[in-house]
């Protein structure tokens, strides 16, 4: 398992490029940020050819609930993959978008498989793989339509593409539903790519209740050989002594 800083969280006061080379500089060899588009690429190629770094994972589309945005988000992961292939990005993240109320869950759930299918097939062949995030509604994303792991790997199960995976992030399902050892170790298979912040607060791994060290040994004997990114803000350290405390963690 290799830890990749969250340009958009903990190194977020600084301009991606310098938060690239900063996240080198404490001794990171991956990063990732939520953007698929919308940002200056060759900027962001310069910092991560100059560093050496390696691009995780980015942004890659939302809104899979409706179908009648299906267009939109088909748009937006053609944009997000050419500009994942300029970066080397390992993979992208999709996000489901907020429950619809005057549409019944089971077919905002077939249209979420059905736009995932969509996208496993942009997907063949560039070496990608798109992750599919829960969130917690209870704290942080009141009416995100995918809150729990259960469901989400029902979807990836039902996506039935090796180009799509879920996005466990340890700190939304600590709050949703506990249990994270034996919810990671039994799906390991079907987990893509994991995110880590510490609960309450959503801040240093080092703090709250989530035993990390436990967590990150767990998966590493699993099999788990992909990326953790660490997803936090950083609330008594500094985002660099953080960063430097939580490397000695993994």
């Amino acid at each position: 398992m290799t830890l990749s800083v969250c340009l958009n969280s903990v190194l977020g006061d600084l301009p991606r490029p310098d938060a690239i080379r900063q996240a080198a500089k404490l001794g990171y060899t991956a990063v990732e940020f939520w953007e698929g588009s919308g940002f200056d690429v060759a900027a962001y190629k310069a910092a991560l050819d100059e560093t050496g770094m390696t691009l995780a994972c980015m942004g890659g589309g939302g809104n899979l609930v409706d179908e009648n945005a299906r267009v939109d988000f088909v748009a937006s992961v053609k944009t997000a993959i050419e500009n994942a292939k300029t970066l080397g990005a390992k993979g992208l993240i999709a996000i489901t978008g907020q429950e619809l109320e005057s549409v019944p869950r089971e077919a905002q759930k077939q249209s979420i498989i059905d736009g995932l299918k969509e996208a496993a097939k942009l997907l063949e062949g560039t070496g990608l793989t798109m992750y599919l995030e829960p969130l917690n509604i209870l704290v942080d994303h009141a009416g995100y339509f995918l809150y729990t792991s259960a469901e989400g790997f029902e979807i990836v199960r039902a996506v039935d593409s090796p180009h799509v995976k879920l996005l466990y992030d340890i700190y939304h399902q600590q709050i949703t539903e506990g249990h994270l050892i034996a919810n990671i170790t039994n799906n390991i298979d079907l987990i893509g790519h994991f995110h880590v912040a510490g609960n309450p607060g959503r801040g240093e791994p080092y703090f709250g209740e989530i035993n990390y060290q436990e967590v990150f040994k767990a998966i590493k004997n699993a099999g788990y050989e992909g990326y953790a990114g660490l997803e936090y803000w950083a609330k008594v350290d500094s985002p660099e002594d953080s960063l430097v405390k939580v490397r000695a963690m993994a």
